[in-house]
């Protein structure tokens, strides 16, 4: 699993003037994903909206507000640098944290909606709505 954290990515892409070296610092984050298992790649987990196939896995901790942990993965190197992002803003936190989540924020400061297709923008967008969807369903739970 990737160890890096939303502000060290931040910084990382600040340091790095050329979109070329963005994408591939992208696809260098994509790698660092752990591979899901095939049985893991299945239509409970693949997030609709994507061009891309992607998945996305939730394990959700205990209490009213649990914290919750995702792993994710794609078919398409620059998309799995952006579920890597996502991952990297949302996982390992409470559900509460992961609604209140300004993901928005994040994508200006990397600037990623200048620099994507409007198809990944709105794959991005799918893969945000199911991370919260997933937050909203823990805290009701």
């Amino acid at each position: 699993m990737s160890t890096s954290t939303i502000d060290t990515i931040i910084e990382n892409f600040e340091l790095l003037d050329d979109w070329d070296d963005r994408y591939r610092y992208l696809i260098e984050l994509g790698s660092e994903l752990e591979p899901l298992g095939e049985d893991e790649r299945n239509a409970g987990t693949k997030v609709p909206g994507c061009v891309s196939q992607v998945w996305i896995v939730t394990s959700k901790g205990e209490g009213a507000d649990p914290v919750l942990n995702f792993r994710g993965d794609s078919d398409a190197h620059i998309v799995r640098g952006l579920v890597a992002i996502v991952l990297a803003i949302f996982s390992g936190k409470p559900a509460s944290e992961i609604s209140a989540t300004d993901e928005s924020a994040v994508f200006e400061a990397l600037r990623l909606s200048q620099h994507i297709t409007p198809q990944r923008s709105n794959g991005l967008r799918s893969m945000v709505a199911r991370i919260k969807h997933e937050a909203q369903t823990a805290q009701a739970a």
